[in-house]
């Protein structure tokens, strides 16, 4: 199927979902996400990167993972985001417990307090958000290429796991050359793995 078709589609089947339903689904994103970090070499456990859940669209609550992890991995250090809609990039800033957030134009939390920026190449993993992928590993967002052109510029070794309130389609059949694949995606049912 092709991108805009799956994005029509998967924005309805998300707002579909009641709040306990993606709660639900959430923690369980979050007990797998837990246990494959549990399986990785410390030095794989550096600076992770997240998206923080644009809570009207239905997005994949990240704010458990966040808790979670400041509770059972201190060491490892968390950045989240921040949109520059002129440049239709993002920066990102490492977040802890005492950071104050704000929701941006999109809806997306983003921190108010200055914390340190982390350069895309810094990362060891990065959580990818989406609204459907296939089992290649490409996916589909919401067509804004914020995230293509940044985990462009991370390490080759970076891992790239995309978060999914469903499962993989068979394949999203318009790819671009500048579409990155996923190393790996983690549904509510499995983990999806392409090239780990």
């Amino acid at each position: 199927m092709l991108k805009a078709d799956l994005r029509k589609q998967y924005l309805i089947r998300r707002r579909a979902l009641s709040a306990d339903e993606v709660t639900q689904q959430s923690q369980q994103i979050t007990t797998r996400l837990l246990a494959l970090l549990s399986t990785l070499p410390v030095d794989k456990l550096s600076i992770l990167h997240t998206f923080l859940p644009i809570q009207r669209h239905n997005e994949v609550d990240t704010w458990l993972i966040v808790h979670q992890l400041w509770d059972q991995y201190p060491h490892i250090q968390l950045a989240v985001p921040v949109t520059d809609m002129a440049q239709s990039t993002m920066r990102h800033y490492v977040i802890t417990p005492a950071t104050i957030f704000v929701a941006n134009c999109l809806g997306i939390p983003e921190p108010l307090t200055d914390g340190s920026q982390i350069q895309p190449d810094e990362f060891s993993i990065v959580l990818v958000p989406m609204l459907v992928f296939d089992q290649k590993g490409q996916r589909v967002g919401y067509g804004g290429g914020f995230y293509d052109r940044f985990l462009a510029q991370c390490q080759p070794d970076c891992l790239k796991i995309g978060l999914s309130l469903f499962e993989p389609i068979d394949q999203i059949s318009d790819g671009a050359e500048t579409d990155i694949p996923l190393d790996g995606c983690i549904t509510p049912d499995a983990y999806w793995r392409f090239s780990l």
